[in-house]
């Protein structure tokens, strides 16, 4: 049985063979709307070249191979058998060669995101995984190999042409991966996936309790605790605060020191308004993302998060502490 919906401008492909569910992105209508990341034309080029190597050996390879489809093993056997007569030694010599172009190839997936969807399994990367169609019960088909191969090398010459043309335009480039540590490992599984609604709360999520863990207060809602942490006053051993450093009795840091009080609830308003108007609406919303809306979420909570490792830790009668110790 094999049906096509659209679900938020995305083109999936369902099948269901006896039980196995599969669904496969349409990612030349998806990837089209990517951003750029900030890869240069000789290293896409590169990619693109071990992605042919990659499509010639595979190709190679399946000429000692009899060929079949999900539809024909009906979700329970290989997609691919050795064909009668083929010596086991060449057949062997073949695959480490695919393998060999699959391992230098590999990456363009993650670099254009064409990854397939397989109910049960996630996100596959289809390269790296080739070898599976030997196997019983097969995710992937040589049909599945060769049509994501194609849509790769489409999508690095897009990417080609793109940073070319960003090159002669010296316009700087972006990369989500160079944001705060914090605000990018807890976003990359969910953003390489394309699920930008996810990615920004489980940054805001991650940034809260990094936070929350560091001053050891568990003990109050998300809200509150930045007001708390950030308000001015006296802080305490139960509520210590984050404050911007520089001492006092310094000449250079006297007047920087003047503007404490108003950058520290600025610093309040931006961690509250954040929580209250990105983080609690990705939760409890499920309208996506655009990509360029995820990034423009993403890129302020890492910019606070990067104001917060300058700060220090007041906890009241010690001395105030780096905040990123």
């Amino acid at each position: 049985m094999r049906a096509t919906e659209v679900v938020k401008g995305v083109n999936l492909r369902v099948l269901s063979i006896f039980g196995l569910a599969r669904l496969h992105w349409n990612w030349h209508r998806v990837l089209v709307e990517r951003g750029m990341a900030n890869y240069s034309v000789d290293y896409l080029r590169r990619l693109r070249d071990a992605v042919e190597v990659f499509a010639d050996a595979f190709d190679e390879w399946m000429r000692t191979q009899a060929e079949s489809d999900h539809l024909t093993s009906r979700g329970l056997m290989p997609t691919v058998w050795a064909k009668d007569g083929q010596d086991p030694a060449v057949v062997r010599r073949l695959e480490l060669k695919v393998a060999e172009a699959a391992g230098a190839a590999a990456r363009a997936v993650a670099v254009t995101g064409t990854y397939m969807m397989v109910a049960g399994f996630g996100a596959l990367d289809p390269i790296a995984n080739w070898f599976t169609m030997s196997a019983p019960k097969a995710m992937l088909s040589p049909h599945d190999i060769r049509s994501t191969t194609a849509g790769i090398k489409g999508r690095l010459s897009t990417m080609i042409a793109e940073a070319e043309t960003g090159s002669e335009s010296a316009l700087p480039g972006f990369a989500p991966s160079q944001l705060h540590p914090v605000i990018w490992t807890a976003a990359a599984a969910h953003w390489t996936t394309h699920q930008y609604r996810v990615a920004v709360r489980e940054a805001a999520e991650a940034l809260t309790v990094h936070w929350k863990t560091t001053l050891g207060r568990n003990d109050v809602d998300d809200t509150v605790f930045w007001q708390q942490s950030l308000a001015p006053g006296t802080a305490s051993a139960e509520q210590p605060k984050l404050v911007w450093p520089g001492n006092p009795a310094d000449k250079t840091n006297k007047s920087m020191r003047g503007g404490l009080e108003p950058l520290a609830k600025a610093l309040n308003s931006l961690a509250t308004g954040l929580n209250l108007t990105v983080r609690n609406i990705a939760t409890h919303t499920r309208d996506e993302l655009s990509e360029q809306e995820g990034l423009e979420r993403l890129a302020a909570y890492s910019y606070l998060a990067r104001l917060l490792d300058t700060c220090e830790i007041d906890r009241g009668e010690e001395p105030a502490q780096p905040a990123s110790l």
